[in-house]
């Protein structure tokens, strides 16, 4: 029996009918969506070339069967293939910012863009916070989002990824912010001497059980993103080591973490953090002061 959508008379049809087929295929969301009629509609509006954010706007326009045919296919590639709406798109937003994507770079989605965004960084910045590093930066978003929202600092978007490196590459271009961001390879810190004013991170720091246990459309993401070790502590051991020698007396340290803040606390019992409040929760998005860390 074919899984082929029926015809549908207007945008919002074409949304509910594919979301009914994301919903009985099983796929799984988290990539900027969080549930089917989402990702339904940010499918169909784009094939569409309509905007993503209106919604209401679009609902009752009739659809060609061209244009059905067309949504009809989008969907099934995102069912058979189990790819990221993101990666078939080539785009995501990340605090209202467009940022191209593809299968060199995960999907942004770091929850540090939120007291990026709205300002609660600042109570621990002063008018000594120049340089900035974005290490993982893959597609570049938190570098962006951070010379966006600090125009008088210069950042340095790190990652031991050249393919991730040529995206965040096409993010740097596409907001004309090639003057203020600096891209450079590096495994970890090692080509980063520093000092640094401000350090934002989301690095690899998933849980080797938990990467087991992924969806298929995580594992299509680059895993070297990802994966954090046995206790997904991996990365963030090399990086609390090396950074008191490149972070300035007064620098600050943004980590997430997502959701393995046992093994953070079992890893670094005696450090003194501040969490930071998302949309997540309380336990995902940390902040270390310079004088905080072992030197």
């Amino acid at each position: 029996m074919s899984d082929a959508l029926p015809t549908p008379a207007t945008v919002l049809q074409a949304i509910e009918a594919a979301a009914a087929r994301l919903d009985a295929a099983g796929v799984s969301f988290g990539h900027g969506t969080a549930n089917a009629f989402d990702e339904a509609a940010w499918l169909v509006l784009w094939r569409l070339g309509l905007p993503l954010d209106d919604l209401d706007g679009a609902a009752g326009q009739a659809l060609q069967p061209q244009q059905a045919a067309a949504i009809d296919a989008l969907v099934a590639e995102r069912i058979a293939s189990r790819r990221p709406a993101a990666y078939l798109t080539r785009e995501a937003w990340l605090q209202g910012v467009p940022f191209y994507v593809d299968d060199r770079a995960i999907v942004p989605r770091s929850l540090i863009a939120e007291p990026l965004a709205e300002g609660t960084l600042d109570a621990w910045l002063s008018d000594a916070t120049t340089r900035v590093l974005d290490l993982c930066t893959g597609n570049g978003s938190l570098a962006v989002l951070a010379a966006m929202a600090w125009p008088d600092v210069q950042v340095t978007a790190a990652d031991i990824s050249a393919d991730a490196l040529a995206v965040a590459r096409i993010n740097v271009d596409r907001h004309g912010l090639q003057d203020r961001i600096t891209l450079v390879e590096s495994d970890g810190l090692a080509a980063l001497p520093g000092p640094y004013d401000l350090v934002l991170c989301n690095p690899p720091y998933v849980n080797s059980a938990s990467m087991a246990a992924l969806p298929a459309e995580y594992r299509a993401e680059p895993a070297l993103a990802l994966a954090g070790g046995e206790d997904g502590m991996d990365f963030v051991r090399h990086l609390l080591a090396g950074l008191p020698q490149r972070l300035s007396p007064h620098g600050v340290l943004v980590l997430e973490i997502g959701h393995e803040r046992a093994h953070f606390e079992a890893a670094f019992p005696d450090l003194d953090v501040v969490w930071l409040s998302t949309s997540a929760g309380d336990d995902q998005v940390l902040l270390i002061e310079a004088g905080a860390l072992p030197r």
